[in-house]
This record gives C-alpha cells, structure tokens and sequence, in this order.
C-alpha cells in the first residue's frame, strides 16, 4: 500500500496506520492545509503494533470489544477500553494493540506544531489510554455520523464548527474535579449499563454481587457504590426491582400461577414473592391480575 506523504516529506498518522493494518479507513476527513486529520477505521484484527507517529492522535472506541488492550512497560494492560472510551496517544511513541476481535475508532489527529503551550505540551507527551470522555465521544460520533451523509454547504460548515469544537475539547485538556463527581476508567456508565442490561435480560438469574463485580472488572464493594450512585438503587434492590416489574408484565399476559411466577423469577417461596410484590406496588399479585383483566 502506497501511504500518502505529510506535507514536509514524512508519512502523517493516518498513513502509518493504514500502512499498518493494510487498509485505508473506511471515512476520513482533512483540512485543506492538511494540519488536522478526522478517520474512522474499522475491521477485525489480533494484534498490532504501530511505529511512532509524527502527530498526537485523539482516539475513541465506537463499538466493538470491551477488553482492548495495550502494552504497558513488560505486558498487557489491565485497564481495558470498551466503546465510548477515549485514548490519547502522544507523538514519537510506538505503541501495541491487542483487539482480538472489531476494531471500530475514530480518529483526530492534529499538527505537533500547532500545540505550542506548555499545558497542551505536556497533556499530549504521555500515553492516556481508555479514559472517560462523553464530550469527546459524542463529538466524534456526531462528526461522523455527519461524514455519511451527502455534502453541502451547511452540512459543510456545521461539520466544520464540529471538529472546531473537538479540537479544542482536546486542547483544553481534562477538567479536574471530585472524583466521585465523575466516572473514571475504572468505571464507566458503558459497565454499570452492561450489568442492568444482563439483569433485565435474564431477572430471573442468581446475579451474584461478586460475580456481577467481576464481569467489569472491580470490586463488590466499589460496585455497590458506583451502582447506586448511577441508579439509585443497590443491585440487589435493581434485580429485586426487574423481576417484580416482570412479574407484572407475567400477570397481565399470562394465566400461569402465582407459585409458578414466583419459582420462575427466583423467589424463595411464594409468600415471598407476596410480599415484595405487595411492597413495591401496594397490592396483592392476585388483586394486580384481576384489575388487569377489569381494565
């Protein structure tokens, strides 16, 4: 594959990368002077190293696997990226990836000459990988959605304002703030929604706290309190809360019994079953159903 040169001789990013994976990506977008550079790549891949690139390079993970890795000092990482993280990866550095799986990012490259203070220096001289960026994903996301359509002229310059805007997201940098104000890698809403999504999905399931904490990868503990910061709720009451709320969805479309719904949805007995039903909605299964079959 013949990569497109930088201005001044050197192979850009974008052109390693695509060197690299033996595939141009799938939408790009560059400035006119070529200082900035906008490209969804996505196929699958194992593993891949890149050589270091003249430019730093904001990244964001769209979809795909939720494990990916990157080397770190004498292996992989721990920390893993998943759809919505973002990573920094400085100028001048080589890099490993472990995909195992899709890759699916966008890209944002900008010109090393145009980050010329010493904050944005030192913001873009070290690896951050798969951090907590909304702002960012959903810049990149809206830019790119706006790359499939047909161009035109406010099309043109809306896309034009967006990328304006992402790149000085990027160089203002990370805003400090309390730490229990906002997710960080360790936990993310992609993870607390992944464990609400397997609940809903099967409520009638165990849903073990440990077991629940280790499929995102952090403790019970922190999962009790992360979880109930983002719901609410504690995932206990949550499961509790999904298999009444399937219980009434039961009764209403079906004539199967109360000691079948409740064995079904998990409860210890039917009596049980009564008594969180009657507490969460102030009636009896027996009186829900038949109000049901009145309405």
């Amino acid at each position: 594959m013949k990569a497109a040169s930088h201005r001044d001789g050197r192979w850009h990013g974008e052109a390693i990368i695509a060197d690299t994976l033996k595939r141009d990506p799938e939408v790009k977008l560059e400035s006119s002077d070529g200082r900035w550079r906008f490209s969804r790549w996505r196929q699958f891949v194992g593993s891949y190293a890149l050589p270091p690139l003249p430019d730093p390079l904001f990244v964001v993970q769209l979809a795909g696997k939720t494990n990916v890795r990157t080397w770190d000092r004498d292996g992989w990482s721990e920390t893993t990226s998943y759809p919505g993280a973002a990573t920094i990866v400085p100028a001048t550095m080589s890099t490993k990836w472990l995909v195992d799986g899709e890759l699916d990012v966008v890209t944002l490259s900008i010109d090393a000459d145009d980050l010329r203070s010493a904050s944005v220096l030192d913001q873009f001289s070290r690896m951050r990988f798969a951090f907590n960026d909304p702002l960012g994903a959903a810049l990149a996301r809206q830019i790119l959605a706006e790359l499939y359509t047909p161009s035109d002229g406010p099309r043109d310059l809306y896309v034009s304002a967006l990328i304006d805007a992402l790149k000085a997201h990027m160089l203002r940098g990370p805003v400090k703030a309390a730490a229990q104000d906002f997710p960080t890698s360790a936990f993310s809403a992609y993870r607390i929604h992944h464990i609400m999504n397997a609940i809903r999905e099967r409520p009638e399931a165990e849903h073990g706290l440990d077991e629940m904490a280790a499929q995102i990868g952090i403790t019970p503990s922190h999962l009790c309190r992360v979880f109930k910061k983002a719901t609410g709720v504690s995932p206990h009451q949550y499961v509790l809360k999904t298999r009444l709320e399937r219980a009434q969805e039961m009764l209403g479309q079906s004539d199967a019994s109360m000691n079948y719904i409740a064995e079904f949805l998990g409860f210890a007995s039917q009596s049980s079953f009564n008594r969180a039903f009657r507490n969460m909605t102030g009636e009896t299964p027996s009186s829900y159903r038949r109000r049901r079959l009145d309405a």
